[in-house]
């Protein structure tokens, strides 16, 4: 199985994230994208635990629901693994070598690369060009992933009646997914260094991008969640009530000021930790601008009380803003959605590699 897959034919985007299945499939003609079928499906506590699948068949099941309610016909798909459980490096091979003779050296020298046994990995491999100090050598990226956590996500599909034709790492979905956010920023991206922030229900992850590339990437422990448990304690509900009431209202008067701001704050405090951490690691390094990501990206006011704490602009993301629509997808909910759906994006923008 390819990560870093030859011509495709289209592929559904599938992103397993700790809250939801999210699913979307593209078309495309001439340049321009259109969204054929798209969902985002709950999925019930537990079911993900720190970015693994805690129980496939619930995985299963609730894709299959995802895959009604869209009504998509496509067989095959694109997943992406997170980012702490793939190691990738980047390492300077001959530049002579063909696929299989540089496929044959990593197996060889992959122990150096890889902390574990080669039994337990699955890896791939993707040249991405001539080495800078030394033109005879070109930079090679190598991903290696544990077979199980694959495995976990290859037989939910499989229970759900899909074939897993890629398995991408959530961080190059989003990189993939960039090239449709880069109309949002106000100066375009030219020697910029672009931070995006996915803020889902459990993890935050800050990416950062230069000149279109993933240069830093960084996981912590903060999400969504927090705002839902929150929600739970203060007004007794169950979690299920918790959220569905976070996301379509009726709750009490007093939850904007004592719940709501409380952790809106907290949110802009870990992206600036997050990105603190980043510039203080590398120096001479300054953020242009800021994408945010991730379900709680639609909280509202969120994008002007991070500007106002960071000083750069900042932009909600919408991979959708130039493109077509199906007549079935409702043009309202896919904007609220969007900023959820970018992994996903990232994921069914593998049918035109």
């Amino acid at each position: 199985m390819s990560w870093f897959s030859q011509k495709q034919s289209a592929v559904l985007g599938i992103d397993i994230s700790t809250a939801a299945i999210k699913l979307l499939e593209l078309s495309k003609a001439g340049a321009r994208y259109r969204v054929e079928s798209y969902a985002v499906t709950p999925l019930p506590q537990d079911a993900v635990i720190d970015k693994n699948i805690a129980n496939i068949d619930v995985i299963a099941d609730t894709i299959k629901i995802a895959l009604k309610q869209s009504g998509s016909k496509l067989k095959q798909a694109a997943v992406a693994v997170t980012g702490s459980s793939v190691m990738t490096k980047v390492i300077p091979m001959l530049a002579s070598l063909t696929d299989d003779e540089m496929e044959e050296q990593i197996m060889v020298e992959a122990d150096q690369y890889v902390p574990y046994s080669l039994d337990e990995v699955n890896f791939d491999f993707e040249v991405l060009g001539e080495n800078e100090s030394n033109p005879e050598m070109v930079n090679v990226l190598l991903a290696a992933s544990r077979k199980d956590i694959i495995e976990d996500r290859v037989e939910a599909l499989a229970k759900a009646g899909l074939k897993t034709k890629i398995v991408d790492v959530e961080a190059f979905a989003m990189e993939n997914a960039f090239t449709l956010l880069i109309d949002q920023l106000p100066e375009g991206i030219e020697n910029q260094t672009v931070a995006i922030v996915d803020i889902g229900a459990t993890m935050t992850v800050l990416n950062i991008l230069s000149n279109c590339r993933t240069v830093y990437t960084r996981e912590q422990s903060f999400g969504g969640k927090q705002l839902t448990e929150e929600i739970q304690r203060r007004y007794g509900l169950t979690y299920e009530e918790a959220c569905f009431a976070k996301k379509l209202g009726g709750l009490p008067d007093n939850y904007t000021v004592d719940v709501l701001d409380p952790f809106k704050r907290a949110m802009v405090q870990q992206i600036q930790r997050s990105i603190q951490f980043f510039v203080s690691s590398t120096a001479n390094r300054r953020i242009n601008s800021l994408i945010l990501a991730g379900g709680c990206a639609s909280i509202p006011g969120i994008d002007k009380l991070a500007q106002q704490a960071i000083g750069v602009p900042v932009v909600i993301a919408n991979p959708f803003i130039n493109m077509s629509l199906a007549q079935k997808i409702k043009p309202q909910a896919l904007s609220n959605d969007a900023s959820a759906m970018v992994i996903a994006c990232g994921l069914a923008l593998r049918s035109f590699d």
